[in-house]
């Protein structure tokens, strides 16, 4: 096959086959972040740069560094949005098969709230490559924040926000040891050998991510009871308290993230995308 055979399959020749191609650039550009991350953190640990304090949006910073960084920002944001598009899809077509039910009604929204997730990174990506600059977000959520405090029990609303994003985070533990990803895992054309070293990986990534999840969701608990915006954190501050409890720490959840940021680029490469 020659270059141009490859380039012309992957083109898409349907709406079908175009939100899978979407939902692999989505998997990749998320792969690269979480590698980016865990790397940066890791370099942290051993006492070797200011990584600890990196979060999502200083990961793809970063890349404004490297050779051609505009392009690879480009191609980041493009990869978010097809990942937004992907998760959409899913919440729309049931691509699970879920049904109307309370548990699938909710699964559906989790998908639309996981999109939605990433579409801040995907804005601040796209603003970098078009501008060469642009504002993070860690102000913009202490804003928000701010305002929500300012209305009747706005207080009770971000500790209901906290406990909700340490729910997301103690779900992503018990994802990893409950083997509700091991089917899609199962399901790739990889070896035995492979899928076992995969799932693995993903087990590991799984709990880091829930670990980060639920000290930015303890920050906004935090936030609510004291009343104070400036308690809340994102992933920037929970690479600091990580490093307040020793390098061992930080670098073992760091090593998390590129075992998640891995697992996401395995499954860039060998999808398993139902209902489409």
């Amino acid at each position: 096959m020659t270059t141009t055979d490859t380039l012309l399959s992957a083109v898409p020749t349907s709406p079908s086959s175009g939100i899978k191609t979407m939902a692999r650039l989505g998997f990749a550009a998320i792969g690269i972040v979480y590698l980016l991350m865990g790397v940066l953190a890791l370099l942290a640990a051993a006492g070797q740069s200011e990584g600890a304090r990196t979060d999502k949006e200083e990961a793809v910073h970063h890349l404004q560094d490297l050779p051609g960084g505009s392009i690879l920002l480009g191609l980041i944001a493009f990869g978010l949005l097809g990942y937004i598009i992907w998760r959409f899809t899913q919440a729309i077509r049931d691509t699970e098969g879920k049904g109307s039910g309370a548990k699938g009604v909710g699964l559906r929204l989790w998908y639309i709230g996981s999109g939605l997730f990433y579409s801040g990174l995907a804005l601040y990506a796209a603003r970098l490559a078009l501008n060469g600059q642009a504002s993070q977000g860690g102000n913009t959520s202490q804003s928000l924040t701010a305002k929500v405090l300012g209305w009747p029990n706005g207080d009770w609303l971000i500790i209901l926000l906290g406990l909700i994003i340490i729910g997301s985070g103690l779900y992503q533990i018990y994802r990893a040891y409950a083997g509700k990803f091991q089917k899609d895992v199962n399901a790739t054309s990889l070896s035995p050998g492979q899928q076992r070293l995969v799932y693995r990986a993903g087990q590991v990534g799984f709990t880091a991510r829930g670990i980060v999840l639920g000290i930015i969701g303890y920050f906004f608990v935090q936030a609510g009871q004291q009343s104070r915006a400036g308690a809340v954190g994102s992933t920037h501050e929970a690479f600091d308290l990580l490093a307040s409890m020793g390098s061992f720490v930080l670098g073992i959840v760091a090593a998390g993230l590129i075992a998640y940021g891995l697992f996401m680029l395995v499954q860039a490469r060998y999808p398993v995308l139902r209902g489409i």
